[in-house]
């Protein structure tokens, strides 16, 4: 297992305070904030380990109150609101503080026969193998040091953008992107990780679709970003092996707010994921 992915397992593996409270910390990469991701995988993990084995994740809404401070740790304090024959839903609050920087609520079900259909995979999506690391593409921005420096740490996570226009060019292009994302290192076969592991990546990319109509990108200095709320449904269950297609597109921004969607594939194209996610995307004055 590569040490990048063994830390992103470390930090979801929380520490059980008490019966409905957790601590979690982050990693200490020079960032001035949380990764978003990182709480909505902490909040995930908490909220299951309040409910028993046989119900799975199938949604998560959250909301970003305040940044997260990755100099101390986060206490994550899970509500218990129901447990039904085939649903549980809980509250996650994490604290840091003494405040609330973000919750989630979530809801599990046990595995059940219904119907099915899903809309298909975008055709003509060149396979992974082709493709660059989003690595190379972002050696070539002009950005931050405390952000180059966080770019040049090994990361659990591998992506393969298939749109790559906006790395180079600050042209104003269409709010669709697609990227193949990888575990680098195995994750082991716990469902209910793979699903918190899922939730992490996420975050990823998703925001930066909005910044695309306005030949922007989300390391620009004249753009503050940050998310402000994010949602997810988990429609099937999967294994994180292979590569995943994450389809993203923006339908809209205003007010100071971006807001982005998407869907994610396996390689043989079945949608096991989706997602959206609003965030603040504001010009900064000066």
């Amino acid at each position: 297992m590569s040490s990048a992915m063994q830390e992103l397992l470390d930090i979801l593996n929380l520490e059980r305070l008490e019966h409905n409270l957790f601590r979690g910390r982050s990693p200490q990469v020079g960032w001035q904030r949380v990764f978003g991701g990182q709480v909505i995988g902490q909040a995930l993990i908490a909220a299951q380990r309040t409910v028993s084995a046989d119900r799975h994740a199938h949604s998560l809404h959250c909301y970003f109150m305040r940044p997260g401070d990755p100099l101390v740790p986060i206490i994550y304090e899970v509500d218990r609101i129901r447990d039904g024959n085939s649903f549980a839903t809980r509250r996650v609050v994490a604290i840091q503080h003494g405040q609330a920087i973000f919750s989630l609520s979530a809801s599990f079900q046990i595995d059940e026969d219904g119907l099915d259909h899903q809309i298909s995979m975008p055709e003509g999506i060149p396979m992974p193998e082709t493709l660059r690391p989003q690595r190379e593409f972002l050696a070539s921005e002009v950005l931050p040091e405390n952000i180059r420096r966080y770019l040049q740490r090994r990361r659990p996570l591998e992506i393969r953008p298939v749109q790559v226009e906006h790395y180079t060019t600050r042209n104003k292009l269409p709010p669709v992107q697609h990227v193949w994302l990888r575990t680098v290192g195995k994750v082991p076969d716990d469902r209910g990780l793979h699903a918190a592991v899922l939730a992490y990546f996420s975050d990823m990319t998703l925001l930066d679709t909005a910044t695309f109509p306005h030949g922007r990108s989300a390391f620009d200095p004249k753009i503050q970003m940050a998310s402000l709320d994010h949602a997810m449904w988990f429609h099937r269950s999967f294994s994180l092996d292979d590569w995943l297609l994450y389809a993203q597109d923006s339908p809209a921004s205003h007010g100071a707010r971006g807001f982005a969607r998407g869907s994610i594939y396996t390689r043989d194209g079945l949608l096991i994921a989706s997602t959206v996610q609003e965030g603040l995307m504001r010009l900064r004055k000066k």
